[in-house]
């Protein structure tokens, strides 16, 4: 079973009404461009691998979001992020 991702065109932090109706609709996790930029690719024939991080929880489910805690907490991933996308590549 996978993750299902709601795609909004953003950037935006989406409303709790809009997370509850995209909690409804089955979505896991919500993004802004994975979902269009691998739409693309596969279009243009490239074989890809989606790659994605989630920094912080929807509006109405944490009690606020804040632009610099969002930056902070991505920053904070960069090193491990790195390291995995390092790793993984060097296995292919």
């Amino acid at each position: 079973m996978g993750l299902f991702l709601c795609v909004c065109t953003g950037p935006q932090f989406e409303t709790p009404a809009e997370i509850r109706a995209m909690y409804l609709l089955g979505a896991d996790a919500v993004g802004m461009s994975t979902v269009p930029e691998a739409m693309v690719a596969a279009h243009a024939g490239m074989r890809i691998l989606g790659l994605s991080l989630i920094v912080n929880m929807a509006s109405g489910i944490e009690a606020t979001i804040d632009h610099e805690d969002i930056v902070r907490i991505g920053t904070a991933s960069r090193e491990e992020l790195t390291r995995l996308i390092i790793e993984f590549i060097g296995s292919l």
